[in-house]
C-alpha cells in the first residue's frame, strides 16, 4: 500500500496538468453601450460658412436618445436632420447604426479664432459626447491654375490628332463651377475631355484637382507650319490660361500612274517590252529613297530604270521606264502585274497592271513557211507519181 500511494499521485498530477479543464466561456467584447461619432471632427471654415456634419449613433440595447448641441457661442445655431427633416432626438433598436446631421451656423461675422462645441446623446440610461472644434479664419481667395504634363508644342502630320494633357486645379478656398474654352487654330477644332468624355465645363472643389485631355484635330488636310492656340478655364472673375501648339510637319504622297492614266499595257512573250510609269509626290513633304520592285507571273522578268530614285519633290513627279519580259512560252492572254514603290520615310504604295500578252510574228512566219513548204511538197509528190 505504501508502494501504491506514491504511484496514485502521480498520476492525478498528471490528469491535472495533461488533460484540458472544462472552464466557462466568457464573452471577450464588452458591450459597447451608446456611442456616437463623426469622420471629420475638426474643421477649418470661412467667415459665414454653415457646417452640417453626419453623426453615427449606435446602442446596444434599443431605446430613445434625445440630442442637443452645447457650448455654443452667443449668436450660433445648431439643428439636427433625420429623414429631411429637424428632429431633436432618434430611435435607436440595439443592432443599426443610425445617421443623423446635425447643422451648425455661425453669424455672419463671427470672430476668428477655434471654437469647441459638444453634441450630448442621453439615453434611458447612458449618456454619449462627441466633441467638435471649429476654426473659423479667412478662406484663401478663388485662384485656379493649369499645369502642363508633357510639352506644350506636339508634332504631327497634317491629318494628325493632337493631344495634350494639362491639370486644371482649384487653389482656393471654395468650390467652382470651372467653364472651358479656347482659341481655334485655323482649320482646327480644339476641345476638352475627362475621363474620355467630351467636357465644357467641370466642378472643382476647393483644392481639388483634375487631369484633363485637349484634343485639337484637323477640319482639313493641314500645311506644314506651327498652329498656336491658347485654352482657358474660367469661374467668375477668375482665370487660368496656357498657350499651346501643334507643329505640323509636311507629309510625302506617293502614287502610282502612267502617262495616260491607265493601268495597262501589252507584251509580246519572250521579249522586251517597255512600260512607261510616273511615280507622283502629291503631299507636302518630299520623298526619298524611292525603291522599285515588282510581283510578276512565274518566268517573267521585270526591271525598272532607275530601280532607285533620290527624291521626288512636293508636287513633283518623276517617269520609270519598266522592261517587262513574258516567258518565251507564254499563252495570248491577259496577265497581272504588281508595281511596288517604297519611300525610306513612308509607306510603300503598289499598283496592279493588266498586261496583254501577244505571241511573236515569228513564229506565224515560220508557221506559214512550214504550211508553204509541206504544200510544195505534196504537189511535188502528186505530179511525179501521178504520171505513172
Amino acid at each position: 500500500m505504501k508502494r501504491l500511494l506514491p504511484i496514485s499521485l502521480v498520476l492525478m498530477l498528471i490528469a491535472l496538468f495533461v488533460l484540458p479543464v472544462p472552464v466557462q466561456a466568457q464573452d471577450e467584447t464588452p458591450a459597447a453601450g451608446l456611442t456616437i461619432s463623426t469622420t471629420y471632427p475638426s474643421q477649418i471654415i470661412g467667415f459665414g460658412e454653415v457646417v452640417t456634419l453626419t453623426l453615427k449613433l449606435r446602442a446596444d440595447s434599443p431605446q430613445m436618445v434625445n440630442l442637443e448641441v452645447v457650448g455654443l457661442p452667443d449668436g450660433w445655431e445648431a439643428s439636427f436632420r433625420g429623414g429631411s427633416r429637424i428632429v431633436d432626438a432618434v430611435y435607436l433598436d440595439g443592432e443599426t447604426t443610425v445617421n443623423v446631421d446635425v447643422r451648425i451656423e455661425p453669424p455672419a461675422n463671427p470672430e476668428a479664432g477655434k471654437y469647441t462645441l459638444k453634441v450630448v446623446a442621453k439615453g434611458k440610461t447612458q449618456t454619449a459626447e462627441m466633441p467638435i472644434t471649429l476654426t473659423v479664419k479667412e478662406k484663401l481667395p478663388p485662384r485656379l491654375s493649369l499645369d502642363m504634363d508633357g510639352l506644350p508644342v506636339q508634332r504631327g502630320t497634317p491629318s494628325s490628332t493632337f493631344r495634350y494633357t494639362v491639370t486644371l486645379k482649384n487653389e482656393g478656398g471654395e468650390d467652382l463651377t470651372v467653364a472651358l474654352s479656347a482659341d481655334q487654330p485655323t482649320n482646327m477644332q480644339v476641345r476638352f475631355e475627362s475621363a474620355g468624355q467630351t467636357v465644357t465645363e467641370i466642378q472643382l472643389a476647393a483644392n481639388e484637382s483634375k487631369n484633363l485631355t485637349v484634343v485639337a484635330e484637323p477640319l482639313i488636310t493641314l500645311e506644314a507650319g506651327r498652329y498656336p492656340f491658347s485654352i482657358y478655364a474660367r469661374a467668375g472673375d477668375v482665370e487660368a490660361s496656357m498657350d499651346l501648339a501643334a507643329d505640323v510637319v509636311g507629309e510625302g504622297r506617293l502614287s502610282i500612274t502612267t502617262p495616260d492614266g491607265r493601268l495597262s499595257g501589252q507584251a509580246t512573250a519572250g521579249q522586251d517590252n517597255p512600260l512607261k510609269i510616273i511615280l507622283k509626290n502629291t503631299g507636302t513633304a518630299p520623298l526619298r529613297g524611292i525603291q522599285l520592285s515588282s510581283i510578276e507571273p512565274s518566268g517573267w522578268s521585270v526591271t525598272f530604270d532607275p530601280k532607285e530614285i533620290v527624291e521626288i519633290p512636293a508636287g513633283q513627279q518623276v517617269e520609270v521606264t519598266a522592261t517587262i519580259k513574258p516567258a518565251e512560252k507564254a499563252v495570248a492572254g491577259d496577265y497581272l502585274l504588281t508595281v511596288n514603290a517604297r519611300p525610306v520615310d513612308s509607306k510603300q504604295q503598289s499598283a496592279e497592271f493588266r498586261i496583254t500578252v501577244v505571241t511573236s510574228t515569228l513564229w506565224g512566219v515560220a508557221g506559214i513557211a512550214l504550211i508553204a513548204v509541206a504544200v510544195a511538197a505534196v504537189g511535188m509528190a502528186v505530179s511525179r507519181f501521178g504520171r505513172r
